[in-house]
């Protein structure tokens, strides 16, 4: 298992040259910052995993810097859903798009009726990168850094008559959520949130939006991804022309 695939959370027990092993008791994804307790001590200690030198309990170092985790649980929930698209819950989507101020991206899984718009909201199948940089579950059971299998499980457990809304055939949306799982995971995912302020003023995008789920990556330069279907000939389709008739009226 690679340091890039070891769990950072409250609770990881770690190492530290001069003061031996300890247990993390916060941690921040974004910024690499941890409190840790060792031994009897009753005060946790803040360190930075850039500099301070922490290692796994194995011996191995945290190399946040060059193994940066994810900061955001898109990736998982892409690989999570795509999983249960395979195992024949196609009526299963991933809803995501950024917060006001940018930093963070927000997630709803729902399922059912395809409808972007009026979808049914269900306890811990919707959360935020905000929470997430501090404690990596998405809410419903789960463990750090479980698989998409794992993941998948622990939704099962924790909402059985939810999930079951998402069983059946949506062939079209299936397709397309494959096709861009393929060329996004791991490094990236995707955001529905087109619609802010500026990029109001800039007109709907052609191609769908990609973000990076961890820091260090370049910025995304694959193939332009279309957007899911019954997006733009749906509710979008109206904002998107009225975008482009207020640009031909500038």
């Amino acid at each position: 298992m690679s340091a890039r695939d070891k769990v950072l959370a409250p609770g990881t027990v770690v190492f530290h040259p001069h003061r031996g092993y300890g247990v993390l008791t916060t941690v921040n994804l974004m910024t690499g910052w941890v409190s840790a307790r060792f031994g009897d001590e009753h005060r946790a200690l803040d360190l930075c995993l850039a500099t301070d030198s922490l290692q796994h309990a194995d011996g191995e170092p945290i190399l946040f810097r060059r193994s940066a985790p994810d900061y955001m649980p898109h990736a998982r929930l892409m690989a999570m859903v795509a999983y249960l698209h395979q195992s024949g819950y196609e009526r299963l989507y991933l809803y995501t798009w950024p917060k006001p101020s940018g930093m963070h991206w927000r997630w709803h899984l729902f399922c059912g009726q395809r409808d972007w718009v009026h979808r049914p909201l269900r306890p811990s199948w919707y959360g935020s990168g905000s929470d997430y940089i501090f404690n990596p579950v998405m809410g419903w059971g789960d463990a750090p850094g479980a698989q998409p299998a794992e993941l998948a499980a622990a939704l099962a457990d924790f909402d059985p008559q939810g999930l079951e809304h998402a069983r059946g055939r949506d062939p079209r949306h299936t397709e397309w959520f494959a096709d861009i799982s393929r060329v996004l995971l791991p490094g990236y995912a995707y955001s529905l949130g087109w619609d802010t302020m500026l990029a109001k003023r800039r007109g709907m995008p052609e191609a769908l939006p990609v973000m990076a789920v961890r820091r260090g990556m370049p910025p995304y330069s694959g193939p332009a991804l279309d957007w899911p279907p019954g997006w733009v000939d749906g509710w979008a389709h109206h904002g998107y022309h009225r975008a482009l008739r207020r640009a031909a009226q500038e």
